[in-house]
């Protein structure tokens, strides 16, 4: 899984219908179209995708990866979604999350986040995977962990020095952490967020020239 930022909270845990008759949150991994598979697996696509394509304009996605993680709470399901989609020259990141409104109509209003990262901003692209073997001894890979770096920093904290000497600064860069398992995605989107890490990796020298 990877996390932007915040949690989408709903008190109702049903899932919504999807394409040809599906449910939200299938797996999205055998749909090779952003649209058709956001509407696969995320609850509240349409505003996924109004959100992504008002990014994107007339430019064609080269690949993208999608999480959703359903976490039960005292208050009902609580629902992380988001997305990342990459169309050659920029890295998109929506999320969304459910917050409080006693003002509108149920409580809640749906917080809707889109994030646009040039690909020339992208110092570091990092990607372990586990690879192990199945029942009849062949290859297989059992999980991915996918880290995109910015040079932006994050977080700035003061380190002491050693035997009382200068104090120094620590720098940690926003980094963007994406994973999938077979327990958490299965074999089809840990393939799929595979090819995502390597068409980062092949695009961001691109995209420092």
């Amino acid at each position: 899984m990877f996390r932007i930022s915040g949690a989408w909270r709903t008190t109702d845990p049903r899932p919504e219908e999807g394409p040809h008759g599906g449910r939200a949150g299938s797996d999205w991994s055998p749909y090779g179209r952003f649209q058709d598979a956001a509407r696969s697996y995320f609850l509240h696509a349409d505003v996924a995708l109004d959100a992504v394509s008002g990014v994107l304009g007339r430019r064609r996605v080269r690949g993208f990866t999608l999480e959703r993680v359903v976490d039960l709470t005292e208050n009902g399901a609580s629902v992380w979604q988001e997305a990342a989609v990459c169309d050659g020259r920029r890295l998109i990141l929506w999320h969304s999350e459910e917050v409080t409104d006693g003002e509108a109509p149920g409580g809640t209003v749906l917080d809707s986040s889109v994030q646009v990262l040039p690909l020339g901003a992208v110092g570091h692209v990092g990607m372990r995977t586990m690879v192990g073997r199945d029942e009849n001894g062949a290859r297989t890979n059992r999980g991915v962990y996918l880290v995109v770096a910015t040079g932006t920093v994050q977080e700035l904290s003061a380190a002491p020095g050693e035997d009382g000497g200068v104090a120094t600064a620590r720098f940690r860069p926003e980094a963007f952490r994406f994973s999938k398992s077979l327990d958490d995605g299965g074999p089809g989107q840990i393939a799929r967020l595979i090819d995502f890490g390597r068409l980062l990796g092949r695009l961001v020298p691109a995209g420092r020239r």
